[in-house]
């Protein structure tokens, strides 16, 4: 089994590379789903998140307020390395897991969907690692516009992560998405097949 590597910037169109490559036949393992299982009402995660910031980070159903935790975690860096304390070793050993029933199901190629692949360290249990890239620009106005947000905030967003270029440079495949779907679906479809 081949293990790929996938990230990019946040509103870059990782996920639409993620779902081409799904429908060309790899087995996804998506981190932020696993990040949000991991936070499920109850879970040991959610009960830290919980504890560390009381009551009022949850909606009516007792979910953890993304929104209310995301303000929290991109304006300061020291609140983000907690909250990444909390949820990182139990995402680590829900991929690990993933990784292992990708293996046992004779799947020839597993995608680790990563938004923090490099950061995180997860490059380096690839066989290669892919980029999804845009030029700045165009990803600050993609976030402001999905997720309804200023120009600080995305700013804000934007800097918390690897810087997009730095990425660039140590991918082996690098999906540039700034134009047409077909454009970018042709890149990945060139690039599935250099694995076989």
């Amino acid at each position: 089994m081949k293990v790929i590597g996938l990230t990019g910037g946040i509103a870059c169109g990782k996920s639409t590379v993620s779902a081409m490559l799904q429908q060309l036949g790899a087995v996804i393992i998506d981190s932020d789903k696993l990040a949000r299982q991991v936070v499920e009402p109850g879970r040991p995660a959610w009960q830290e998140i919980v504890e560390w910031l009381g009551q009022d980070i949850l909606t009516v159903n007792q979910q953890i307020n993304r929104g209310k935790l995301g303000e929290i975690v991109f304006a300061s860096a020291s609140e983000r390395l907690k909250l990444e304390a909390i949820t990182h070793p139990r995402i680590k050993e829900a991929m690990e897991d993933s990784l292992a029933a990708a293996q046992a199901s004779d799947c020839s190629v597993a995608i680790l969907d990563v938004p923090l692949l490099f950061e995180s360290g997860w490059h380096k249990k690839t066989d290669a690692n892919w980029v999804v890239w845009l030029p700045f620009a165009i990803q600050m106005e993609r976030l402001m516009k999905r997720d309804a947000l200023t120009e600080s905030q995305a700013k804000s967003r934007i800097s918390s992560q690897m810087n997009l270029e730095k990425k660039r440079q140590l991918a082996n495949i690098v999906i540039d998405n700034s134009h047409s779907l077909e454009y970018t679906r042709k890149q990945v479809v060139k690039a599935w097949q250099q694995l076989f």
